[in-house]
């Protein structure tokens, strides 16, 4: 396999757009399995997602040239699933299941394209919104978060010699073979690239995906990235995300309903796919009120992805919950992807193993760390905290108040709404990253 040369792309390009998103499959393997279930039971909902900028330090609508910004969301909105992309969805295996998606949602998804979008300037940020139909909106989260992160990293490299460009990657290079190295020392490691809403560049995504590849073998165990899987023949990783219990909440009539969102949709989507694809995300509205109020039939899920709480703490409420159901944690999965960096994956590793089935999700740490590697220390490509979230559903605002308050979004009479149903137990502030 011939090895892509970064530097030389970056600092070459010869052609009028290098599109950042080439294939709409270059996306979470998640935002496919969501929207099958979308398509069958929320046809006619209108949802609008949201990029929302947490870092607002970096201000990216003077960084970023809103021009280029357009000529890329274009350019993903011509895209068309390819013959060969939807054969491939339809003929292969997915979590040792054939036929995951249906013959009729392959066929609807031939003619899939993703729908307009609302772009504004305020205050230095960008307001990019995605207003339309569910099955349609929830694809431009990952394009979305994608373009701006590298549209970001190439106005920061601009302008930047041949020669620093080859240092800047191969101190990022040897930067994550350092980590790789020591992820080898730990016996039985399972771990997964979840780094696309945030990474450097596809390029880049795509040489630390073959890199960990060849670097820790069977420990790798795949990546969320539908496109890198398919192209290195690795295992798509994904269940399901936020916007589900978000979405579910936001329909809700009363209190009562509301109280009840997030199991009824994990209800519908356990019958969607027949007991398969069994990873609960409990920290939409606080993780320990979802345990608490959760129906027995939760607990006979495979197990649990913890997103916001500090991983040790949530992983023992976890192991707590199922002790007291009467399960046994050891059976159990919980996969860790908050924020993972070689550090929190060692202790996390170190104190879980032989309690429970541990796995990682390694995120913007894996496919977006140049952290001091700029060779005369003046480019900015620290990751930043960008996320495309559901901010309404049918015209009314959705919320997500997170184990970490940093990471609420909605507006603060619904938040406190939401606060007066689930309660605050829990939830701990804490700075927010990436």
């Amino acid at each position: 396999m011939a090895v892509t040369d970064i530097a030389s792309r970056t600092y070459n390009h010869g052609w009028r757009l290098d599109p950042i998103v080439r294939s709409l499959l270059d996306t979470d393997f998640y935002k496919l399995l969501m929207l099958q279930m979308i398509r069958d039971l929320y046809p006619a909902q209108r949802v609008t997602f949201s990029v929302i900028n947490r870092s607002k330090h970096v201000r990216l609508a003077e960084i970023i040239d809103e021009g280029e910004l357009r000529a890329q969301l274009d350019h993903a909105r011509t895209i068309r699933f390819t013959k060969k992309e939807l054969i491939w969805l339809a003929g292969n295996t997915f979590y040792g299941k054939t036929q995951m998606f249906s013959p009729d949602f392959i066929h609807w998804l031939a003619n899939f394209r993703l729908p307009e979008y609302e772009l504004n300037k305020v205050d230095g940020q960008y307001e990019l919104h995605f207003h339309g139909p569910w099955t349609h909106t929830t694809m431009w989260e990952i394009p979305a978060l994608a373009i701006m992160n590298e549209l970001r990293s190439r106005q920061v490299t601009k302008g930047q010699g041949r020669f620093v460009l080859d240092v800047l990657y191969a101190r990022a290079k040897a930067k994550l073979w350092s980590k790789v190295e020591r992820l080898r020392r730990l016996e039985g490691l399972r771990l997964s690239d979840f780094g696309t809403r945030r990474r450097h560049g596809h390029l880049w995504q795509r040489w630390c995906v073959e890199a960990v590849k060849e670097g820790l073998g069977s420990s790798f165990t795949g990546t969320s990235n539908v496109l890198l899987a398919m192209d290195n023949d690795l295992e798509a990783i994904g269940t399901n995300a936020h916007e589900l219990p978000m979405v579910a909440a936001a329909l809700a009539n009363s209190d009562e309903e509301l109280r009840w969102a997030p199991y009824r949709i994990l209800d519908q989507w356990r019958h969607t796919y027949g007991g398969n694809l069994l990873i609960a995300l409990p920290d939409a509205f606080g993780t320990k009120t979802f345990l608490r109020d959760a129906p027995e039939w939760v607990a006979d899920w495979t197990g649990f992805r913890p997103d916001s709480a500090p991983p040790i703490t949530a992983g023992e409420d976890i192991i707590k919950w199922w002790k007291h159901k009467g399960r046994e944690p050891k059976e159990k999965l919980l996969v860790f992807s908050d924020g993972m960096d070689v550090d929190s994956i060692e202790e996390t590793y170190r104190h879980f193993t032989g309690r429970v089935r541990i796995s990682f999700g390694w995120g913007t740490n894996l496919t977006n760390d140049f952290v001091g590697c700029a060779p005369d220390g003046s480019a900015d490509l620290d990751p930043i905290s960008l996320v495309c979230k559901v901010t309404s559903v049918d015209g009314r605002p959705a919320v997500k108040l997170s184990d970490n308050p940093e990471k609420a979004t909605g507006t603060p009479s619904e938040i406190e709404r939401y606060l007066r149903v689930f309660g605050n137990a829990g939830r701990v502030r804490t700075a927010v990253h990436v």
